[in-house]
């Protein structure tokens, strides 16, 4: 608790103005709300090590991830989407030349309340359900009750991976949006809570989130697939059907205290931490 609560004052320390001119023991990381447990783990093992360095870890999203390294706001932005074009060329207009390393997997989860008899979904019926086309549970096998749609907020990686691999099937011209009636909640512990008090919500997190008071749904690529559910050994063995990497972005290549703090994460100790936390290790 004390570490956590002296990472919070870390935190609160670092404004803005006071990046431009921090020392050089610290570093500042902002981005996915999905890795903010795991960079806290990061953070709290490094500094245990290196008693000298300070590591100070922010959410908001991947995207004020990378307005904030565009920016020049932080050192690290951690991100749970690769970057964009756009982005991209923003960054160099300012100066900026954005790295990308690959620290982790994930695996998304959908997740329903825990007294939901449906325990099994096909990707077509996600998109189906998360586009408001099927909006009665009893559709699913269910029963009868409207279904009450979780997102995250557009800012968040989350929601645009879920939106581009379920919603869109990683197809370049489709237009498929998140129903009018979804509620985009702030944060992925937001989401857990909400599902474990509602019977008809449905949502979807890092699979860092699942927690005995939600029911993780087996999803399927299509009805003549195998249904799996969102574990380790199903992200690792490639069956899961909806996982991803997740980043660290730095200015060019890393570079003296970043570069310190990299190689932690990179090592097999900081990669224990990875699978600690419920993600899955680059190396494994």
């Amino acid at each position: 608790m004390l570490k956590k609560m002296w990472l919070i004052l870390i935190t609160l320390a670092f404004s803005t103005s006071a990046f431009a001119a921090s020392g050089k023991n610290s570093i500042q990381i902002k981005g996915s709300d999905t890795m903010v447990n795991l960079g806290q783990a990061w953070a709290e093992k490094y500094m245990e090590k290196n008693p000298g360095d300070f590591v100070a870890i922010t959410g908001g999203g991947s995207g004020t991830g990378f307005s904030s390294l565009i920016s020049n706001t932080c050192d690290i932005a951690m991100t749970s989407r690769n970057i964009k074009e756009k982005e991209i060329a923003l960054a160099n207009q300012k100066g900026i030349n954005p790295n990308e390393i690959k620290v982790a997997l994930d695996g998304l989860a959908v997740v329903v309340n825990s007294a939901n008899s449906v325990g099994k979904l096909t990707i077509d019926q996600l998109a189906g359900i998360f586009t408001g086309r099927i909006s009665n549970w009893k559709e699913v096998g269910g029963k009868d009750e409207k279904i009450v749609i979780l997102s995250r907020e557009v800012n968040s990686g989350t929601h645009v991976y879920f939106k581009e691999h379920v919603l869109r099937k990683l197809d370049p011209n489709s237009k498929e949006e998140f129903a009018p009636s979804a509620l985009m909640l702030s944060s992925s512990q937001a989401i857990a809570d909400e599902v474990a008090g509602n019977s008809a919500a449905i949502g979807y997190y890092g699979m860092g989130y699942i927690s005995p008071k939600q029911k993780p749904v087996a999803v399927a690529k299509d009805e003549k697939s195998e249904y799996v559910t969102p574990t380790i050994e199903n992200v690792i063995n490639g069956t899961y059907p909806i996982s991803r990497p997740l980043f660290l972005y730095t200015n060019g290549v890393p570079a003296g205290l970043v570069k310190k703090f990299v190689d932690f994460i990179l090592s097999k100790e900081g990669q224990d931490i990875v699978l600690a936390t419920d993600f899955v290790p680059i190396n494994k």
